[in-house]
């Protein structure tokens, strides 16, 4: 609650908290336009693989042009402006900064920007969520290893989401569901770039002409963001998927104490203890009155008849035997809210919520039937969308990561709705993040189980390639810039 105090307080010190950015896309702008307006923040840079289009985002969101310089980052650090480059890495590099935002959105460079970034002592704040959960326990390890911070984004769902957890488990109550909402239909899993707009009731003309990306917005309507934030809240708060992945229900935020609680209690829910996402649309196709569309949620449970008691007291809404309640925030506001990660980081050094375990996964699932030989395209694509899983059937199952799931080719055919395997595609086994990847399953996965006789197997060989050693020196990490 003081971090506004003490980020003024850096300013009046004549230390400001540094920071560069990475990827000038829609998060990055978003940060870069409120960081602007607070003296405890100096953005020293900001990289992008077309500085122009760094340079346009600084522009966009208010930045006077004579604050902008292509010159150095040394001659930003020294006059308070802000450096434009193509070079990720350099700008890691350079001394004085004190926290990278990583918002490229893309796995295998998120990977090698943060572990560039632990190896020269900065904060990371991965806005990355797709790198996040493809190895972010791993992360998190080597960040502290170099005793440096690694952390979500507040602003992004995943953040806001642990901060709820936190809130409910700090005050003594039991979690019993968390999650957030989103516009939800069985045949989204479907969409493809080339029917996503249809969707969003824009066409791809006008979907041009604002900038948008059709493959990411279509990440976020064919399931997959859904399950890669659900998987990244389930590795940082230890709540776990339903065994068949999401349910995305529709519930209006006035029935989530009475919906989202075990089956048992009169609920939808596998478990208690669970992440889900919930649909602001009937499948029938009617819109929620009070729908959670933009928002986050978290449901908890009294302990004691004396907390029901309470709940009831303060006119809480709660399920019909008073045991069960919920709180809920209705909007997120995405990059404008990143300055509390990054001053949790820089001041706190802490995170403000990060991966430590691996209990939730997201595989690639054929959004068609897929020949052998295509290539497969990632999140957003034409091919696979994200099925969120526990982390131990995808292992169990060698279930092909959709972070991985890109520039890839298929040995056999698939079948709609299949999950990808390993054993399906042509992997690269030299490939960096593929080795990190391997590293963080075999150090995190649940052991398999052996056989009463058998000599203990080695640990994450139930993914299908045992153990492998992930890149540590800074050479092996580095890339020439970062995409938006």
């Amino acid at each position: 609650m003081n971090l506004n105090s003490l980020l003024h307080a850096r300013a009046d010190a004549g230390n400001p908290v540094r920071v560069g950015v990475i990827g000038a896309g829609k998060f990055g702008s978003m940060f870069l336009s409120q960081a602007l307006h607070h003296p405890g923040f100096h953005v020293v840079g900001v990289a992008d693989l077309n500085p122009a289009t760094a340079e346009k985002a600084l522009l966009n969101t208010g930045w006077p042009k004579e604050r902008i310089t292509r010159h150095s980052a040394a001659k930003a650090l020294n006059k308070g402006m802000t450096f434009v480059t193509d070079d990720a890495l350099s700008l890691i590099e350079h001394g004085g900064l004190e926290v990278v935002v990583e918002a490229t959105g893309i796995p295998e460079v998120g990977i090698k920007h943060a572990l560039a970034a632990f190896n020269r002592g900065r904060h990371v704040v991965m806005v990355n969520v797709e790198a996040d959960v493809l190895a972010g326990p791993l992360l998190a390890k080597k960040a502290a290893e170099m005793e440096v911070v690694y952390s979500m984004a507040y602003g992004d769902q995943p953040s806001l989401i642990c901060q709820q957890v936190d809130w409910a488990r700090t005050i003594g109550l039991e979690v019993v569901a968390a999650g957030k909402g989103t516009l939800y239909m069985p045949e989204f899993h479907a969409s493809t770039p080339d029917t996503v707009w249809s969707h969003y009731g824009l066409t791809p003309e006008r979907a041009k002409e604002s900038g948008m990306n059709a493959k990411m917005f279509n990440s976020f309507l064919d399931g997959t963001k859904s399950g890669i934030e659900m998987a990244a809240v389930a590795n940082a708060t230890g709540l776990t998927p339903a065994p068949h992945g999401l349910d995305f229900p529709a519930v209006p935020v006035d029935e989530l104490a009475s919906t989202l609680i075990p089956k048992e209690a009169g609920g939808q829910l596998h478990h208690k203890g669970q992440v889900e996402v919930i649909s602001s649309r009937e499948r029938s196709g009617e819109d929620l009155e009070n729908d959670l569309r933009w928002g986050v949620y978290v449901v908890f449970e009294a302990p004691t008849d004396y907390v029901k008691r309470c709940f009831s007291d303060y006119g809480m809404i709660t399920d019909a035997g008073g045991g069960y309640s919920a709180l809920w925030r209705p909007y997120h506001l995405i990059g404008l809210e990143l300055g509390v990660s990054v001053a949790y980081a820089a001041i706190l050094k802490q995170p403000t919520g990060a991966s430590t375990q691996f209990v939730g996964d997201v595989a690639a699932c054929a959004k068609r039937d897929l020949r052998a030989g295509e290539e497969l395209d990632g999140e957003g694509g034409f091919t696979v969308w994200g099925k969120l899983m526990p982390a131990a059937d995808s292992l169990r199952t060698k279930a092909l990561p959709i972070g991985l799931a890109q520039k890839i080719k298929l040995k056999r055919p698939i079948k709609q709705g299949a999950i990808v395997t390993w054993d399906d595609v042509d992997q690269d086994r030299t490939d960096a993040t593929y080795q990190f990847r391997r590293e963080m399953e075999a150090q995190f996965g649940p052991a398999p189980k052996t056989p009463a006789g058998a000599p203990p197997a080695t640990p994450g060989a139930a993914s299908g390639g045992g153990t492998a050693s992930g890149p540590t020196k800074p050479k092996d990490n580095q890339v020439a810039a970062a995409r938006n």
